[in-house]
């Protein structure tokens, strides 16, 4: 079953490795993802995310950027195994060439330096897609939890700070770019904003349902039936975390949690709007799907509960290369 996986910080953790003195390569690691193992799991594309921590960098311009140089250092090595896509050809073109696809993306909306011209110059490097917001507001929008506990209680939502003017108009540039959208660790009344504000279909790359592991970073009710009116696509996140509510120091991610979520969110939405976003190397390693090459387990479980084959290609890639397809130009 081919894989499309539309969130890792594998790159940033191989990038801390390398700065260390190690080696490391994104072919062959002890990461979660490498293209070793995503090879035996099958992908056919994987999201690349640069995670830039605006609490650990005095310049995330710069910060940013050095990601994207290690990202095509790392990618354009094995170009017998894998390469850069800008658009929806680029993922058929490498189809044909047998060889998996990876796109690039920021986790932090916030490296463009509050000017919306950079969007321009983060696309023509290649950039498909934008979580607008990590853990901090940022001049877009505001996290998930509320500002206003000040023990930044993950169970504590923001329900009122949505995106800024300035969100408002970076949403609407994305858009006429053709930069997918990606509302995860987003305040709710910023996901309200971004559905407002825009209209092509946008994604929560790494999010669960919130009605099962009531946690800040996963989508109510009726953001998912509002991201699902609109053509998008939630991915299900492996992290212990936000699958289930435990208060364990070492919480174990268990495929039957995540099959929980997506038997939820279809009964509610529709197969149409989920897909992956295992949040690999960026979640603890207490996992039942321990890397990219255990995907077949969670294939095997989403049968063993009476989803088609059909159903689990939409799960698997089919959702997420139909959104690729309508925004990416």
């Amino acid at each position: 079953m081919k894989v499309v996986d539309m969130h890792c910080d594998t790159i940033s953790a191989i990038h801390l490795q390398q700065k260390e003195g190690q080696s490391i390569s994104l072919k062959h690691n002890d990461l979660h993802l490498s293209l070793e193992k995503m090879q035996k799991g099958d992908y056919l594309l994987q999201n690349f995310a640069m995670f830039t921590p605006l609490n650990m960098t005095d310049d995330a311009w710069q910060y940013a950027h050095d990601l994207i140089d290690t990202f095509y250092h790392e990618v354009n090595q094995y170009p017998d195994l894998i390469g850069v896509v800008k658009n929806y050809q680029d993922i058929q073109d490498n189809i044909q060439k047998q060889r998996m696809s990876a796109l690039l993306t920021l986790e932090e909306g916030a490296v463009v330096r509050n000017q919306i011209q950079h969007l321009q110059h983060y696309y023509d490097l290649g950039v498909r897609m934008i979580t607008l917001t990590w853990n901090f507001s940022n001049g877009i929008g505001y996290p998930n939890f509320s500002m206003d506990d000040p023990n930044h209680g993950y169970h504590t939502c923001d329900n009122v700070h949505g995106l800024t003017e300035f969100g408002k108009a970076y949403v609407q540039e994305c858009e006429r770019l053709g930069i997918i959208i990606d509302v995860s660790h987003l305040s709710d009344a910023g996901f309200e904003d971004v559905f407002r504000y825009t209209t092509k279909p946008f994604v929560a790359s790494h999010s669960n349902a919130r009605q099962v592991c009531p946690h800040a970073r996963n989508l109510t009710d009726e953001m998912i039936l509002k991201l699902a009116s609109r053509g998008g696509v939630m991915g299900i996140n492996y992290a212990a975390d936000f699958l289930h509510e435990n208060n364990e120091e070492h919480a174990v991610s268990k495929i039957e949690d995540i099959v929980k979520h997506i038997l939820y969110i279809k009964n509610l939405a529709g197969i149409d709007c989920i897909g992956l976003g295992s949040d690999f190397d960026g979640i603890p390693p207490y996992l039942e799907l321990q890397d990219a090459s255990y995907l077949p387990m969670l294939e095997k479980a989403l049968k063993e509960v009476g989803l088609s084959t059909e159903d689990i290609e939409k799960i698997f890639y089919k959702n997420v290369l139909r959104v690729y397809q309508n925004v990416l130009l």
